[in-house]
């Protein structure tokens, strides 16, 4: 299978959009990804996965920290300007536990690195959750390289 074929199936899988976001003594720097999950309760741990090209990689290795802002449906403009295609635009960043974390964000998670493994031409970060702040709204969702949104089923009312 060539490498178009792998990245056309892996956009089969609908995800939401993410911004992860750190600070290093130069300020604060975010990048859209989707690659994210959870990977444990007990203890509330989550893994990102950064590319080995991306500008992110050394800034959260550098860092330790990072956060994870599930983009909500109405911040597709924030989700392009975090991917590098928006420019000249700017996002002021809100705090949790101290990490820079993106407003209006479905869910803003803050995490600290617990550990790191690099596979293939990315690292993954395994990051312990030190704050969680959640707001009421639908989730921005990339499938098939689009945006979507959710769309609830409407149920048949029976009598």
């Amino acid at each position: 299978m060539d490498d178009r074929q792998f990245r056309n199936a892996m956009g089969k899988f609908a995800t939401g959009v993410t911004v992860i976001a750190t600070e290093v003594e130069d300020g604060v720097h975010g990048m859209t990804a989707n690659a994210f999950m959870s990977v444990s309760l007990d203890p509330k741990l989550v893994v990102i996965s950064i590319g080995e090209k991306a500008r992110m990689l050394n800034l959260i290795k550098e860092s330790n920290t990072f956060s994870v802002n599930i983009l909500a449906a109405d911040q597709q403009e924030v989700s392009m300007i975090f991917a590098g295609q928006l420019k000249d635009r700017e996002v002021e960043f809100d705090r949790l536990d101290g990490k820079p974390v993106v407003p209006g964000a479905v869910a803003q998670i803050a995490c600290e690195v617990s550990a790191v493994h690099v596979e293939g031409d990315h690292t993954l970060f395994i990051g312990k959750v030190t704050d969680i702040h959640l707001e009421d709204a639908e989730p921005l969702i990339f499938y098939s390289g689009r945006y979507r949104s959710l769309v609830e089923e409407q149920s048949a009312v029976t009598q």
